[in-house]
C-alpha cells in the first residue's frame, strides 16, 4: 500500500519533548513502513524518519522564535502533499482541517485523524466534508454528535520505549501543558495536601497562568518545575512517581501522557471528563475523583494498586502495535469499498513544482 500521511508541522517529527499529534503520526509512519508499506511523510524538512520525507517548512514553527509564518508553512505543507496525492492509495491526514480543504480535488481517499476540537467554530469545516471524509475518533468520548465516523482508534505507545519501574519513587509527578485546563495548581495543592514532594514537567502554554499560580509555588524541594523534558527524562520521571496527576478542567479528547505513564507501571488519578473513564480502570489502573479531596484520599491508596496491572494494561490496549493494525485495517476497509466519490479525476494543484523545494 502507498500512504501518504500528513502530520502537523508545529514540531518536528518526533517531538523533542511537546507534541501529542506528532508524536502519534511518527509512531504510525514507522508502523506501516516496518510492515512494509511505501509511505511518504509530508511534515517538517528537520524531521526523522525511515519513510520518505518531504520538508516544505525547515522546522516547527512552535520551535523557531524567528522566520516562522504559520499560516505560510501550512499553506505550502498541504499543497505539497495534495500536488502528490495520485502517488498515493490513501492519505493520513494528522492535520486538523485544513487538508479538508483541498480534498474534493483529488480521487485519492483520505482518512482524517480528529485529535479533539480546538473550538466549536472549526466543527463546521468538518461537517462540510463528511460527505466524502473518513474521520477517526481517538475516544469514543471525543465523538462530535454532528460527524459520521469510520472508527474510533485508540492512540497507543510504543511500550518497548517506556521502562516498567515495580518499585516508584517518593514524589507526584504532573506531565503537561502548563494551563489551567491541565490542573497544574490542583496538582500543587493535592501534594501539599498529601505531603509528598510535585514535580511538574511540560510546556508553558499560559504565562500568566505560570506566573501567578504555578510559579510562587516552586521551591525545588516540595515542588519542582523541569521545564520541557525529552524522552528519556519523561520515561524516567513518569516511572519514578507514585502516581501521575491529571485534574483536568475539560473534557480530554484522550490523554497520552495517561497511557505513558500506565506503561510504566504508574497509577493515574484523574478528573473524569472527557476520554479518562473510557482509558482509566477506576481502583485497578488509577482513580477517577471528583475533586481536590478525594484526589488526596486517592494518593494515599496508591500503594494498593498492582504496577504489573498498568503495565499489561499499556501492551494489552494501548500498544503502537494495536493501533497500527487497526489503521491498516481501516485503510483496506476503505480501499476495497472505495468508488471515488470525489467529483474530480486526481490531478495536482497549481504549476507543476511549484512547492517542491524547502523555504530557504
Amino acid at each position: 500500500m502507498k500512504i501518504g500521511v500528513i502530520a502537523s508541522i508545529a514540531h518536528r517529527l518526533p517531538p523533542a519533548n511537546y507534541g501529542p499529534w506528532e508524536q502519534i503520526a511518527s509512531t504510525l509512519t514507522e508502523g506501516f513502513v516496518a510492515r512494509g508499506h511505501d509511505v511518504t511523510l509530508f511534515a517538517t524538512a528537520n524531521s526523522a524518519t525511515s519513510a520518505r520525507l518531504h520538508g516544505t517548512a525547515p522546522f516547527g514553527y512552535e520551535e523557531e522564535e524567528e522566520g516562522a509564518d504559520a499560516k505560510v508553512f501550512e499553506a505550502l505543507h498541504n499543497a505539497a502533499a495534495f500536488e502528490r496525492a495520485a502517488e498515493f492509495d490513501v492519505l493520513a491526514n494528522h492535520f486538523d482541517f485544513m487538508p479538508l480543504t483541498y480534498s474534493r480535488l483529488v480521487s485519492t481517499p483520505m482518512v482524517t485523524t480528529i485529535h479533539g476540537f480546538s473550538s466549536p467554530q472549526i466543527v463546521p469545516v468538518y461537517r462540510a466534508y463528511q460527505d466524502i471524509a473518513r474521520y477517526v475518533a481517538i475516544s469514543d468520548a471525543d465523538r462530535h454528535p454532528d460527524l459520521r465516523y469510520e472508527a474510533t482508534i485508540h492512540h497507543g505507545v510504543d511500550t518497548t520505549q517506556f521502562t516498567f519501574v515495580p518499585a516508584p519513587g517518593e514524589y507526584l509527578l504532573f506531565l503537561g501543558r502548563i494551563h489551567p485546563d491541565k490542573g497544574t495548581h490542583l496538582a500543587i495543592e493535592v501534594a501539599k495536601q498529601a505531603g509528598l514532594p510535585l514535580i511538574i514537567a511540560g510546556v508553558i502554554q499560559d504565562e500568566a497562568y505560570f506566573r501567578d499560580a504555578v510559579q510562587p509555588h516552586v521551591d525545588g524541594v516540595d515542588v519542582s518545575y523541569l521545564g520541557p523534558v525529552g524522552p528519556a527524562e519523561r520515561d524516567a520521571l513518569l516511572g519514578g512517581a507514585r502516581g501521575l496527576l491529571h485534574l483536568i478542567a475539560f473534557a480530554e479528547p484522550f490523554g497520552l501522557s495517561v497511557v505513558e505513564a500506565l506503561a510504566t507501571g504508574t497509577p493515574v488519578i484523574a478528573t473524569p471528563l472527557g476520554s479518562m473513564p473510557e482509558v482509566l480502570r477506576h481502583a485497578s489502573t488509577g482513580f477517577l475523583v471528583p475533586d481536590v479531596a478525594a484526589a488526596v484520599s486517592a494518593v494515599a491508596q496508591l500503594g494498593t494498586l498492582d504496577r504489573r496491572v498498568c503495565r499489561r494494561e499499556a501492551t494489552s490496549r494501548f500498544s503502537a502495535d494495536r493501533m497500527i493494525d487497526e489503521y491498516l485495517a481501516l485503510f483496506g476497509r476503505i480501499l476495497a469499498t472505495s468508488t471515488s466519490p470525489h467529483p474530480s479525476p486526481n490531478k495536482r494543484i497549481g504549476s507543476p513544482g511549484l512547492f517542491s523545494h524547502s523555504l530557504p
